[in-house]
């Protein structure tokens, strides 16, 4: 990270970016494993929401030191760096890690490395159902946020376009604030999970729903806040639920994984997507067609039958 703020070509930030998100993803399917090794069944809501609402206060911090304390790029891109390391300090230091005894891991084979990012959906149907319905979701918020800024400018001709994103984004992350903490525990509460995924990833399509059918900009605020309160009942209970629902113990670390694939993989794919959509049939088409996304995400959670 620190490295790619001195860099001056293209194919420099693009090997350094790689290697930033791939260091990064390692570093949170290792630290999402902590939530099933460490935390009861009842309590997993909470604990869930508090690490959706640090993803999003990330964010906003993150921008706020870069954009106010130290705007230099360099000094920046250094104190993030630092912050980081800083910030993980404790979880290494303080929370007990548990390990399986040496004599019952198995030796280690290439073959059985790889075969072991497979995850038979024939097996583990309910996993498969939690990748799918996370991989729906992810698609379509990475589709509700791509274009905003195009949205805003060439649909609406809101005046202040490069504002008018940051008052979205700020009400979308301030949406994810309110809510992620207290679905978690109100999930937790009540001992069910689907129901809160199912209403949170009809909340969002419907929210997106505001922007594709009514074009002005205090449309797109509500509808950007609704989809805040959406996501943030999503990624606690979500999160919760699929710690419920990984194959074996001794996976789980490899097993979320393979879900943040599910979160990871929308990011490319939406663009793609996106574009085409635009081109040929406008922002409504766009929005619509991520509402739809969203709201299947939230039907298809009911295959899953292990979890309530």
């Amino acid at each position: 990270m620190v490295v790619m703020s001195y860099q001056e070509s293209i194919l420099g930030l693009a090997i350094l970016w790689f290697l930033v998100l791939a260091a990064a993803n390692v570093a949170f399917s290792a630290m999402t494993a902590y939530i099933p090794d460490q935390v009861p069944v009842d309590q997993r809501g909470l604990v869930s929401g508090f690490v959706g609402l640090a993803q999003v206060l990330g964010v906003v911090i993150g921008v706020a030191l870069v954009s106010y304390v130290v705007p230099d790029l360099q000094q920046g891109t250094w104190l993030v760096a630092g912050v980081m390391l800083v910030m993980l300090i404790p979880m290494v230091v303080f929370i007990p890690d548990a390990r399986l005894p040496r004599q019952v891991i198995p030796p280690f084979h290439w073959g059985r490395f790889w075969s072991g990012f497979w995850v038979s959906p024939r097996l583990y149907p309910d996993f498969a159902w939690a990748w799918i319905t996370r991989f729906l979701v992810w698609l379509g918020t990475s589709l509700a946020t791509i274009y905003l800024l195009f949205y805003l400018k060439d649909f609406l001709n809101y005046p202040q376009p490069e504002q008018g994103q940051t008052t979205l984004i700020g009400l979308y992350g301030l949406g994810t604030i309110v809510t992620a903490v207290i679905g978690g525990r109100l999930s937790d509460k009540s001992g069910k999970r689907k129901i809160y995924v199912i209403v949170a990833s009809i909340v969002m399509g419907l929210s997106v729903l505001i922007l594709a059918l009514v074009p002005n900009f205090g449309a797109a605020c509500l509808g950007a806040f609704l989809l805040g309160t959406g996501y943030g009942v999503y990624l606690a209970v979500d999160q919760a639920l699929i710690t419920q629902v990984l194959p074996a113990a001794e996976d789980r670390a490899r097993d979320l994984g393979v879900i943040n694939i599910a979160n990871t993989m929308p990011q490319i794919l939406a663009p793609v997507l996106a574009a085409p959509l635009v081109t040929l049939l406008g922002y409504p088409a766009l929005f619509g067609a991520t509402a739809v996304v969203m709201v299947a995400a939230g039907i298809l959670v009911r295959f899953i039958r292990s979890v309530p």
